[in-house]
Order: structure tokens, then sequence, then C-alpha cells
């Protein structure tokens, strides 16, 4: 039965009004009285925006600002500017030497700590929690799934069902890894705060999502699977950004038919603007932000997202990889009725790596990680001889 989208969005919007409402009022009367109000009071206001089946009202999920992106619109509601250089065209990047790519962590040093807080004398400094978000609410062995759409998948049979392409070995590009918004960005220190001019987007391509994507491509190239990195600006402003996005993706496509996997690197972002969550685990004795795979459904039919599923069963094997090598580095997989490009070809996916409130380390980490994971899901197969 075709559910009426349009009446169960206006009864969920007026639901969501009433909760997010009184959950202020809690919010305010708890400041009157000197009191912070605790992350599961944060998450009730933000559990109330989701349509239904969102899963546990206890799991720490998206802020209030991510449920734009569970619209099938491509279009973001916000007009704000951000200062960022002009559209940048990118190219086919040099050859990389083949071989092991090790990652080269940073460290940072007493001096830049306390520079940083001088640099920020008199503002007012907010909490960063750290969360671990492990559970969905469908599950199939490793693989967790936060199935927010009006389609009940069966996981095991997607999971066990042929990708949409077959990747080779090649010279030519097989892996598109770009940005519809760039400048998304992230603090740069482990400090457990955050300062309140911190503002998380920057034009830096060492401070924002750009240098997690780097970290991806450098695996891939390494691994002799040649990948594009484009670092385009898409979002001077969010309206329209993802039809920009769209744009680049497409000149790809047309220069270079050879490629499979077409990968939309975001960060999220966790919380209010007095607290702040990042979503981590540990890998190997390090810090590293929690992976958020995000594969659409096309819920109303439309002829040009017809193969959708063929997305949904490239994330599943990411997630099954991901979770077998490095255990809770995932968030449950994100599936819901929505698009955002993923219609172009059979390989694409929106991938969130850490939240505002994580550290560039800690999402770079995370990216060379991932990297090493789609460096066995990718891996080219040998033809068999008949």
């Amino acid at each position: 039965m075709r559910i009426n989208k349009d009446m169960l969005r206006k009864t969920g919007f007026t639901a969501a009004a009433v909760i997010l409402l009184s959950s202020a009022a809690i919010c305010t009367a708890l400041r009157i009285s000197g009191m912070i109000p605790s992350v599961p009071l944060t998450i009730l206001a933000v559990e109330g925006t989701l349509p239904a089946a969102a899963g546990n009202i206890n799991e720490p999920y998206e802020e209030t600002a991510l449920p734009a992106k569970q619209e099938a619109s491509k279009e973001e509601s916000s007009e704000k500017s951000l200062p960022m250089p002009e559209k940048k065209v990118s190219s086919v990047p040099a050859e990389e030497k083949k071989g092991e790519y090790v990652f080269e962590a940073s460290s940072v040093s007493e001096a830049e700590i306390k520079k940083y807080n001088a640099e920020h004398e008199g503002e007012e400094k907010y909490p960063v929690t750290e969360i671990s978000i492990t559970k969905g609410n469908e599950a199939f062995g490793s693989i967790q799934v936060k199935n927010n759409s009006s389609f009940e998948p069966d996981i095991e049979k997607e999971l066990n069902s042929s990708l949409g392409f077959t990747m080779e070995k090649s010279d030519e590009p097989q892996v598109l890894i770009y940005h519809t918004h760039t400048g998304e960005s992230f603090l740069t220190y482990d400090t457990g705060y955050y300062f309140e001019s911190f503002y998380p987007r920057s034009d830096d391509k060492t401070k924002n999502v750009c240098a997690v994507g780097e970290e991806i491509a450098k695996q891939l190239n390494s691994a002799g699977i040649v990948t594009i990195h484009d670092t385009t600006v898409h979002d001077s402003t969010y309206s329209g950004a993802y039809d920009r996005s769209l744009n680049t993706i497409q000149n790809y496509l047309k220069k270079y038919p050879s490629i499979k996997a077409v990968l939309d690197i975001h960060r999220d972002g966790i919380g209010t603007d007095n607290e702040r969550c990042k979503p981590v685990c540990t890998v190997k004795n390090k810090k590293a932000a929690q992976i958020m795979l995000l594969a659409g459904y096309n819920y109303d039919g439309c002829e040009e997202f017809k193969d959708w599923e063929y997305n949904l069963r490239f994330a599943l094997r990411i997630q099954k990889q991901a979770e077998e090598m490095y255990p809770g580095i995932m968030r449950p997989l994100y599936f819901a009725d929505f698009m955002y490009n993923m219609n172009v070809n059979t390989g694409s996916l929106l991938i969130e790596i850490g939240a505002d409130s994580n550290t560039v380390e800690e999402v770079r980490y995370s990216g060379y990680l991932l990297g090493e994971v789609l460096k066995k899901v990718l891996a080219p197969q040998e033809k068999k001889n008949n």
C-alpha cells in the first residue's frame, strides 16, 4: 500500500514542532536554575525531528541540521555564504608510486594548546562529549543498519547479491572522490572543549573534508586503484550545492567512463550550540572518528534511480569489511528515502566521516583506515580462464 507522504510529512512536522518546543522550554528552565541539560535530553529533541522508525531514542544521533538530508530534494535550505575560493577544476593526479602508504600522524605540543587558549581568552567554553554510535534498528551479523526508509530490505540477500560494477586491473581512473559540501571542517585540538567562536567551515583544504578525501585517495592510488580526488568548491552557498556537484560528477564520467565508484565525502554534526558530541573509536591504540555510510531508497519509483539496490549492496560490503578489520569504526549504515546524486551510477555513496567536533587528526586517520577497507572491497578480480 502506498503511503501518502505529504500527509505523513505534515503530521511529522507538527509532532516535531511540539516536541522541540517542549524540549526548548525544559532546557530554558534548566538553564535558569543553573543546570546544563544532559546529552539524553539533547538527543530527545533531535530524535523528535526524525521520521518514524528512527530507532532507539537513547542512541545519540545526528543534530537537528541533519534531517534536511533525509528529504529527497537535492537543495539545501540555508543560503549562508562561505568565504571560499572560486570553483576549481581538478584533473587526474600524477601517477603515484605503488606500494604501502603509511599514515603520517601529527602531534600537538603544550605550547600550541596554550596559544590556542590565549587566542580565545574571554570566550565562553563548551564541552565536547565523546560517544560511540553502534546500534541500528536492523542487523545482520556484524552489520548494523539505521533503516529510516519506507522499505524493508533483505540485508542478507543484498549483501550476497552482485555489485553493479566490476573492478579491473587498469591504468584508467576507476574511483572518483569529491565533496558536495567542500567547506565542512573540524576542530584542530583534542581538548575536550570548544570556544563560542568555533565555526566548522573552512576554505583550508588541510582542515576540511578535503583532507579526509586525500587520505582515502592516497591509499587507493598506492594500491594501484587509480583514484581522482576532486576538491572543487560546490558550497560557496548551500543552496544548489548538489546540483553543482552533479555537474562535476557528470563531467568526470563523460571524460572517464572507466569510473566505477563515486564517493561524496562529508562530515556530520551532532549536538547543540552549547554542547557537541563526537563519534569516536580506538583503532591500534589511536583515536579515530566513526564513519557512517548513506545509501538511498527510490521511494517514489523514479526511473533515474531504478538501480538503487546496487548502491546499497556496495555500502553493505564496505560496512561488513570495515567491521571485520576495525570493529567499532562504523556507525549504523543509514538507509532512507533520499537520492543525493547516488543515481549517477551503481557505485555511488555518501560517506560521513566523524563530526564537526572531531579533530582533523581523527578524521584523517579514519580516512586512511577507510582507504584500507576500500582496497579490499575494490580489489580487481582475476579473470578466470574458461
